[in-house]
């Protein structure tokens, strides 16, 4: 598979998995295991993740860099109402674990790719 090629399939891997962060926590606090009945204001959370989505369509490299940071918070909100909701709140909350693990692989290795081939003196 050449660059581009790979470029490609991480990009896509990477706005899928963003697309389904932001999907997820909107219906998880809003229909699938709101805090209170009805929803809440918690599905607000979603709002910085749709910052990155032009960014990623487009490949810029910044918004990778970025992005790679802002998904351990989502993470550690995942592992924490994992371990301290109860169903199927923890599910879903594991799920978002999953995204964010998919994402950040899907950064890093978009970093890596573009990097490839970029003399030692030029990536500094």
């Amino acid at each position: 598979m050449n660059k581009e090629n790979q470029i490609d399939v991480i990009r896509w891997t990477a706005a899928t998995s963003l697309f389904g962060l932001i999907v997820l926590g909107v219906l998880w606090e809003m229909v699938l295991a709101p805090i209170r009945p009805g929803g809440s204001l918690l599905a607000l959370k979603v709002l910085p993740l749709i910052l990155p989505l032009a960014g990623v369509m487009k490949n810029r490299m910044y918004t990778y860099r970025w992005l790679s940071l802002l998904v351990w918070l989502y993470f550690t909100e995942g592992v924490v109402r994992a371990w301290s909701d109860k169903a199927p709140g923890n599910y879903l909350a594991m799920a978002e674990v999953c995204l964010c693990l998919v994402l950040f692989a899907a950064c890093s290795l978009h970093v890596k790719v573009r990097f490839k081939g970029i003399p030692k003196q030029a990536k500094a």
